[in-house]
């Protein structure tokens, strides 16, 4: 065995190492200048250092991976504007019955895209503010920072307060959204990017009329109870 270890440790030894690959956003002053939808710039601020690694902001015109980034934990690594079209295509359901559905978006991530642009388009001309950074700040304001896990120690169901990890912390928040969107568009005269810019807007200015700001008062309570 230490023969072969010997071995295996002199090829390593003189294995010829690549030279690292830059990013290409790095290299490309053009790209670096490249706006969201053509329209608006994605290089804002994130105030929160616990959430800014996990909220990527890279110059894209149209935020679409392709499923680059389809492993589990590589999805911080997609652009924030394209995870929160892919949680319009699945929402979810609150409740036992599956009252809000997202049939209607089955497959169709350009229409979920438009139906942003739409949203971030409207929240543009109410804040006079770049709409990516009105959703950013949205985003950490409706983030859930502690809930409740259970375990059973011998025949007794413990309830123990636990901080959320991060990249958890954005998952929660952006289907909280968009079932929040779903919610007050549902067999009503609003359309889903007006309820989205609506959600983002209440969200950005911690009202409670947001649906994740509800949602993340609601758990942090219960957190709070059970420490």
């Amino acid at each position: 065995m230490m023969v072969v270890s010997e071995a295996v440790s002199e090829k390593q030894k003189y294995k010829k190492r690549k030279p690292p690959v830059k990013d290409v956003m790095e290299t490309n002053p053009i790209i670096k200048e490249m706006k969201l939808f053509g329209k608006w710039d994605s290089n804002v601020d994130s105030k929160d250092p616990g959430l800014s690694s996990y909220i990527n902001l890279k110059p894209r015109f149209m935020p679409r991976s392709a499923g680059t980034y389809r492993e589990r934990f590589h999805k911080s690594k997609m652009h924030i504007v394209e995870r929160l079209a892919l949680n319009l295509l699945i929402t979810g359901h609150s409740g036992k019955r599956h009252r809000v559905t997202s049939g209607r978006f089955g497959g169709g991530l350009y229409t979920a895209l438009r139906s942003v642009e739409n949203a971030f388009d409207m929240i543009e001309k109410k804040e006079n503010k770049n709409p990516v950074q009105v959703f950013v700040i949205a985003l950490e304001n409706a983030a859930v920072r502690e809930e409740i896990t259970t375990f059973q120690s011998g025949s007794v169901v413990v309830r123990e307060a636990v901080i959320t990890a991060p990249q958890r912390r954005i998952d929660k928040t952006l289907r909280f959204m968009a079932r929040g969107a779903y919610k007050k568009s549902f067999h009503t005269k609003k359309t889903l990017s007006q309820a989205l810019a609506e959600e983002i807007i209440n969200a950005y200015s911690n009202n409670n009329q947001s649906v994740a700001i509800q949602e993340k008062e609601r758990i942090e309570r219960e957190a709070q109870g059970a420490r």
